[in-house]
Formats: structure tokens, sequence, C-alpha cells
């Protein structure tokens, strides 16, 4: 049994089926989609509050200000009159993701399940539906390991209770707006840490929804946003030792991601927002990103998406330094998904058809790769800094004995690639292409492994070559 404090804690492992599955999907779907004005989504319930934002602006002249039209009063538009959960889960069957799940309480305050504490809850208003618990369902169906992403710590900062003609600071609304305090405003740039702390009624409700989440849908993971730092310990602890010791009551593993040092190190798994390592490291870690090209998180009306081959390239750095990826999509209001975003899931999905023993259940090598285009930045955020790569960047993973090279793009000749000139001649069987019945010619000098690739590509965004070992001893 698992006990409320770190030493025992951190006796909790990742379990293996995280360290194979590499990929997985969540959606960020909520009050905050119907509005649908970035920059950031997600943020639209508070910046639609503060003049001088961009979300202000946008409301004051679209829905005449917020003294006028709340964030409550988006609810009814939040119809998701074409949510299809089992659509929804064979999409992400299909993308390779191999766990699945909502943001199932955003900053804003709306749980998307049936809860018991409050009245304020997609099931009751809006959709009318138990989200959580029908895409747990059809997510399973599937295969799929189930995860859900909790916001929720950071209600009782998010909303303007000073400013007396807006609704935020109403009684009758502090169910969706949270309880009416710290009535002097912000104090500085980094007021939500710097107000009033937490009270114990909110506490107590952050930790017996994310309780009643556990004992309703099980979740195989749980990821936790930033608002996590605000919480006294001693609330972390407990709900950490109640999460684990499901393992037994349920008869499968679980998995608990967190940002920064939110938690001790190696009480989870570090999550790194929009960012990602430089280098090769000694513990698995995540980066959580958007198919959006900026910081949408949720659906956005006017946005850019990333391109499929800068997510699939994503996925390959991240796993050949010991990361994982996690993806965000944002679906619309009635509840069906940007056609933008579902062709980068299907092609991710035919990518890793074709190359998925390259990721899945892979594990790092010595080295993550070589090539001219180097991510120099550690860290969340840094998706900026982040080159274009070419088929002169290479990447490896490993399974067993067999050694996995990926070239991020399409060789025209013969590629060399430096690193392996530490390999043995006699200890290489053959090499191959994933996705090409062919064996390949290569030659092995002071210089690197050369290999000359097929006359045609078998996919898009990246090539894998299957390098097969032998033992050289006897």
């Amino acid at each position: 049994m698992y006990e409320a404090n770190w030493n025992s804690i951190k006796k909790h492992t990742v379990p293996q089926w995280f360290l194979d599955a590499k990929f997985g999907i969540y959606t960020h779907w909520g009050i905050y989609c119907v509005p649908a004005k970035g920059p950031n989504a997600t943020w639209y319930p508070y910046n639609m509050y503060i003049p001088g934002t961009e979300q202000y602006e946008y409301h004051l002249k679209t829905y005449g200000g917020p003294e006028k039209f709340g964030y409550k009063d988006f609810i009814p538009m939040f119809t998701a009159e074409n949510f299809d959960p089992d659509e929804w889960a064979e999409m992400f069957e299909l993308s390779g993701a191999k766990y699945a799940g909502p943001v199932a309480e955003h900053h804003d305050g709306f749980p998307m399940w049936d809860t018991q504490y409050g009245d304020w809850n997609a099931a009751k208003m809006g959709p009318q539906r138990d989200v959580v618990g029908l895409l747990e369902e059809s997510i399973r169906k599937k295969g799929l390991r189930f995860m859900v992403a909790f916001h929720h710590a950071e209600n009782w900062w998010f909303y303007p209770h000073w400013i007396r003609e807006y609704d935020t600071s109403d009684p009758a609304y502090t169910g969706l707006y949270g309880p009416i305090h710290n009535l002097e405003g912000p104090l500085n740039d980094t007021w939500f840490f710097n107000q009033d702390r937490p009270s114990q009624w909110f506490l107590d409700r952050w930790k017996a929804r994310m309780v009643e989440v556990l004992d309703h849908y099980q979740p195989d993971l749980i990821w936790f946003d930033f608002g996590l730092r605000a919480v006294p310990e001693a609330y972390k602890l407990a709900f950490l030792a109640n999460y684990y010791n499901r393992e037994t009551e349920w008869g499968r593993e679980v998995v608990v991601t967190y940002k920064d040092h939110d938690l001790a190190p190696g009480a989870g798994v570090v999550d790194l927002e929009l960012g990602r390592m430089s280098e090769l490291t000694y513990y698995p870690w995540l980066t959580d990103t958007t198919v959006d090209d900026g910081n949408g998180w949720g659906y956005l009306k006017d946005t850019g998406y990333k391109s499929a081959t800068t997510v699939v390239h994503y996925l390959i750095d991240n796993v050949s330094k010991n990361g994982h990826l996690l993806l965000n999509i944002g679906p619309k209001p009635d509840g069906t998904f940007p056609e933008e975003a579902k062709e980068i899931l299907r092609e991710m999905g035919e990518w890793l058809k074709i190359n998925g023993e390259a990721i899945y259940g892979s594990t790092t090598w010595v080295h993550f790769g070589e090539g001219p285009n180097i991510i120099t930045k550690t860290g969340s955020f840094n998706e900026q800094n982040v080159p274009s790569f070419s088929a002169q960047d290479v990447r490896f993973t490993v399974q067993g004995r067999t050694l996995y090279a990926i070239c991020l793009g399409w060789p025209e000749g013969p590629v060399t690639i430096e690193t392996l000139k530490t390999l043995w001649a006699p200890e290489i069987t053959s090499v191959q292409m994933l996705g090409v019945d062919q064996v390949l010619e290569w030659s092995l000098s002071e210089r690197g492994l050369t290999i000359v690739p097929p006359s045609f590509k078998p996919c898009n965004h990246a090539v894998v070559f299957k390098i097969e070992r032998g033992s050289v001893f006897r």
C-alpha cells in the first residue's frame, strides 16, 4: 500500500504499458469552444473579463461586453448535437494513439461528467451528456487506455470576482466561477499565486471531483496542469496515494503526469508543455502539444495547423530521447473535428502503420541521433526554437538487437550515418527499410554506415532503416 508521503509515493514505477505506448491523444472540449477566439481558446473565459486583451475586445464587439453577456451565457450554445464518442474513439485508434481521453475539467469550472459536486456540468447543461463516461466506454472498446486531464485547481483564481458589474461576482454563479474571494483585485503579473490561498472547501471539492472520476471511470492516466503547484502538499499526497493504491483494486497500473516541480521528482512523469528535451535523458518524459500551429488548445475558427510531417517528427525526436507525445485536438461545439485535425491524425496513423515497430515498445539507444539540425533548448514552450529537419537528420531507437535509424526525410541517394561507425561489421546481418520487402546494400567504414536506399519511398514524412544485428560472441 502506498502512503501519503514522498518516500512511499516515489516507490511507484512508470508502468510498462506507458513506456511502450509512446503516443496518446487528448481533447480540449468545453464551453470555450463556442466563442472559439484565440490566441488561446481555453483562456477566453479569463480574458473576456479583462479589458485590454484581444479576447475582451472581441467579446465587446461580438456579444456586447461581459457585463451584458457572461461566460455562463455560452452554455446553451454548447450543444454537442453531433457528438459521437464511437467516432471519436475510432479516429483515435486509426491515428495510432495507444491511449486517449478528454480534459475532464478545465480552468473554467465546468466538469465534463455527471458530477454530484455541483450542477454546473456537461451532463446537466449544454450537451446534457456525460462526456467523460461516454468516451471512457468507447475508447476502451477500441482497446486503448483511457486518460483524463485536470486543470480545475486553477478555477480558484481564474475569474475576476472583484468587478461588481460582472456575473463572476454574483453569488448565484459560484458553482461555475468559484467561491467569491480576492475582492481587492489582482496584485501583479503573477497574482494568482499571491492572492488568497484556496479555501479548505475549494480544496476538498477539488479532491472530491477527482476521486469521483476514479470511482466511476478508472482512468489509466491522469494529467495535471500547472495549478497543481498551488495545492497544499497534503492534498496532493493523499490523492496520489489513493490513485496508486487503485492499481491493486483495478488490476492494472496507472500513470500521473505533472509539470515543473509540482510533484517531487520520481512521483510521476514530468510533462513539458509545447516543449521537449535537447538531449537523451535517463528518465521518461512527456510533451503535450496541439495540432494547431500556435497555442490555441481548444477549437478556433481562424487558425493554422501544424503539418503532419511536423507532428511525426515531433514523435520521433521525442522517442529517440526517452520522451513521449501527447497530442491535443479541439473539437467544435457540435462535437465534430476540424478537417485539418482529422487529416493530421490520418497521416500519423498511416506512418505508424508502416513504421510502428521503430516506435511502439522501443527503447533508446546510446545516442539519440545525428544531423545538421539540432534542438538546442530544453524545456517547455520552445517549439519556436525547433528547426526544420531533413534526410540528413537521423534518430535512433532499438528493439532487442535490432537498431532503427530513422531519417527525417527521404534520402535521394546513399546515406552515410556517421554515428554508426561504432558498429562492428560482423554483427550486422541485414539492413532493410520498413515498408519495403527488399534487403539493402550497405558498407561500414571509418566514415560511418553507408546504406543504399530502395528505388521508391514507402511513406511520407520519415523513413526507417532496420538494422538487424546478430551476436558475434560464441
